[in-house]
């Protein structure tokens, strides 16, 4: 029997040493370290496990004989692999195109951010695709073996609870097998029975492998139970979906090895009281890492949003319609991997009767706006120091990129002068502590976006070399003052 060796584990966070601690080094949390026993495996263990079928046993003796012979690079197929599209045109675009067989995706985010309820509707999608010849119709090639099915293990939540939220959302399909279960060994024993086109585990944290001690969750746990599902999708070419928690902190509960395992890390990020979700690619060996797909989240499940425009305007911003402007509002542009993302900045200036003005934002980072407001007095001329500030975004967007400081201070000041900003302008803009107006990474990028949503002005920084925009005329400026006077906000006007 292998030697086992003592180690300690915290059920917080996932961290482990060899020595017990009251107060868990790594989170600060108290209480949470507990003992467990991990074995200790030789060398001939590491061999020991038994072949996935179809892939030779790999030992650890010299002179053994590899899975397969070293080829040429020169000599090495460049055939594209046959992606399986998941039925979200945004979560296709995160992944590069769709699912690869055998990879493996982590998807981590909050609780109750909607990561079961995402992958529940994926799965579904790829089972209405696969059913009945679906597949060969809309040009997706399944792999050599699987069959036209669709594997959801739930180690969370019962087969009737699945089914009942698979009812809420429209996810019911004859072909999506659930299975709710904990051993490791009877989800591996699954996915290679049913061989189907893609398996969800839902999540890492709950499945226990009986092969290895710790608790469910823990390091030993996960590392082993990720490692396992990954040399079953790699040897029967079936796509899995891992579903993993995350810490308070933000971060993947478990071992950071987890993360490296894996083909994909995706994150699924939101706020919990709006209904706009963010699908994040981390980390990804199949595509690009600076994609953000746009999800909207309701009682009836998530739909994915091609063009989120109308999420972060108010009715009527950028569309040239009859509506009046509104004081104390400014749009700008945003950049989110190659997608540019409208935000609209809104702002409220009120005279304030507390020793200290009130400093109230949402959306936008507090300290840039303590800077611009001092910007703004000193090289603006707007004085707004004694002015109780309220400064938002819609619907959860972020302002807090650089590019978005203008937009700020216009908001500002167009609250504080009581004159509107016209709904076919937007501002563009990083200011500095000397009131100058610094350019923005992929400011044609923004721009071309901004046209296409009806935008009819901007103002912008200096242009290094010159950018034609149809449709849209640029005002250059320098400074804060040629800013607020080009937006008909200024202390002057």
């Amino acid at each position: 029997m292998a030697k086992a060796s003592v180690q300690y584990l915290c059920s917080e966070c996932g961290w482990s040493g060899p020595k017990w601690f009251g107060r868990c080094p790594e989170c600060g949390q108290w209480g949470t370290i507990d003992e467990f026993r991990e074995p200790r495996g030789g060398a001939g263990a590491a061999g020991s496990r038994t072949a996935a079928p179809g892939r030779t046993a790999r030992t650890t003796a010299a002179g053994a004989v590899a899975d397969s012979a070293a080829t040429p690079i020169t000599e090495v197929g460049t055939d594209d692999v046959a992606r399986l599209p998941t039925g979200f045109a945004e979560f296709d675009r995160v992944l590069g195109g769709g699912v690869v067989p055998g990879s493996v995706t982590l998807v981590a985010g909050e609780p109750g951010i909607g990561k079961s309820t995402l992958l529940l509707e994926t799965a579904a999608h790829v089972a209405r695709l696969v059913r009945g010849g679906g597949a060969a119709g809309a040009g997706v090639r399944l792999v050599a073996g699987a069959r036209p099915t669709v594997l959801y293990v739930s180690g969370e939540e019962s087969q009737a609870q699945v089914r009942l939220r698979a009812s809420r959302i429209n996810a019911v399909e004859p072909n999506l097998l659930l299975a709710s279960t904990t051993d490791l060994a009877t989800v591996l024993a699954l996915i290679e029975q049913e061989r189907p086109a893609l398996a969800v585990v839902d999540s890492a944290q709950t499945i226990v492998s009986q092969e290895v001690d710790g608790i469910s969750g823990g390091s030993t746990q996960v590392r082993e139970v990720a490692s396992a599902l990954i040399d079953t999708a790699k040897s029967l070419d079936v796509p899995v979906f891992l579903v993993g928690h995350v810490t308070k902190d933000g971060s993947i509960a478990g071992p950071r090895t987890l993360e490296h395992l894996v083909d994909v890390v995706c994150q699924f990020e939101g706020d919990a009281e709006t209904a706009l979700r963010m699908l994040r690619a981390v980390k990804n060996r199949f595509g690009p890492t600076d994609e953000v797909g746009c999800f909207d989240m309701s009682g009836e499940g998530i739909e994915d949003v091609a063009d989120p425009s109308g999420l972060f305007l108010s009715g009527g911003a950028g569309s040239g319609g009859d509506e009046a402007p509104v004081e104390g509002t400014c749009v700008t542009f945003t950049v989110d991997g190659h997608r540019s993302l409208p935000i609209e900045v809104q702002a409220l200036v009120t005279a304030s009767v507390l020793p200290t003005p009130r400093r109230a934002v949402n959306g936008v980072d507090a300290s840039r706006i303590a800077m611009l407001t001092a910007v703004l007095y000193r090289h603006g001329k707007v004085n707004l120091l004694a002015n109780d500030l309220y400064v938002s975004t819609i619907a959860g967007g972020l302002a807090k990129e650089p590019g978005c400081d203008l937009a700020v201070v216009a908001a500002l000041a167009s609250a504080a002068k009581h004159r509107p900003i016209p709904r076919t302008t937007c501002a563009i803009g990083e200011i500095s502590l000397t009131g100058q107006v610094r350019p923005v990474p992929r400011l044609e990028h923004r721009l071309r976006e901004a046209a296409r949503l009806g935008f009819a002005r901007a103002v912008v920084p200096p242009l290094r070399r010159r950018v034609a925009v149809p449709g849209m005329e640029l005002v250059e400026v320098a400074d804060v003052r040629d800013a607020l006077a080009a937006l008909g906000v200024s202390a002057r006007s």
